[in-house]
């Protein structure tokens, strides 16, 4: 089996490291084929690709799209995608100016309960693009002595029902799957151990995705536990998906594995790579 890592962020969106920076990294831990899947932006893919082949990695154009579904904020990965496709350009940009106004709407609700300066503490985050995120705002909190981490930010504040936490309005889940297929590519929903979907809401997002045109769900994801690994599996396999794979690193310290650390891929599901007959074979797995 390859070591492959199919879901991955570069300062362009929320990670720590620079597009060239994340790709020798890879490298380093061993990474064959990898995505980088930067949120809601594409400026990054070029001098990763091109750094990836240096490095002899199979790079595979990749985004992470947020939607919003039933209520929900649901993310949605795009894989072997045209990065200069237009609708899905013009989509991700009209994403982008969505987000610099809930960032002001976070740090309106983070300065209620006293945290002042949020905004300006955010975007001294923010990388080499002006996209800005919730992680942003977490470096801050915890620069500033709200929390030890990251991942305790994300449990204290910035998420439902805690402080900080705002409402937003993402792209419909149609619209994020017409760009990706519309491209040439292949969506995926990304992490779905995270959303806490109930059985009969799952099985309707999974129907719904399936419609549009969906292609897989990650299954192997660092987030998930094993008995979520199996659960997610098993949906694949009964709704006649692929699954993917992927350790969503943001950074060193940041994430719960490091690129090249993912479980073992599930048997019985078949991998999204078999549908890329441009980039990979069947034998590579």
């Amino acid at each position: 089996m390859l070591n492959i890592d199919l879901h991955c962020h570069s300062t362009i969106s929320d990670g720590l490291l620079t597009p060239v920076q994340l790709v020798e990294r890879a490298a380093l831990r061993g990474v064959e084929t990898l995505a980088l899947t930067d949120h809601d932006d594409i400026a990054g893919l070029a001098e990763a690709r091109q750094t990836a082949a240096a490095k002899n990695i199979t790079f595979i154009n990749g985004v992470e799209i947020s939607v919003s579904w039933r209520g929900r904020t649901l993310h949605i990965v795009g894989l072997d995608i045209d990065p200069e496709y237009t609708p899905l350009i013009e989509g991700l940009t009209a994403i982008r100016a969505g987000r610099s106004q809930r960032a002001a709407n976070i740090a309106a609700e983070l300065e209620k309960i006293g945290i002042h300066g949020s905004l300006e503490g955010a975007y001294a985050h923010v990388g080499e693009r002006r996209l800005i995120g919730r992680t942003h705002f977490a470096r801050f909190l915890v620069e500033q002595g709200y929390a030890k981490d990251v991942k305790s930010v994300f449990k204290k504040y910035l998420v439902k029902g805690k402080p900080g936490y705002t409402p937003h309005e993402w792209a419909a889940l149609s619209d994020a799957v017409s760009w990706i297929c519309g491209s040439g590519g292949c969506a995926i929903i990304a992490h779905p151990g995270r959303y806490d979907l109930g059985k009969n809401v799952l099985n309707d997002l999974l129907d719904e995705f399936c419609t549009l045109g969906g292609s897989a769900i990650e299954v192997v994801t660092s987030s998930h536990t094993p008995e979520q690994v199996r659960h997610f599996a098993q949906h694949a396999q009964n709704k006649n998906l692929m699954a993917s794979c992927g350790s969503d690193f943001h950074g060193p310290g940041e994430s719960f594995h490091d690129l090249g650390q993912l479980p073992e891929f599930p048997q019985g599901c078949t991998p999204i790579w078999h549908h890329w007959k441009n980039t990979m074979a069947a034998e590579l797995v």
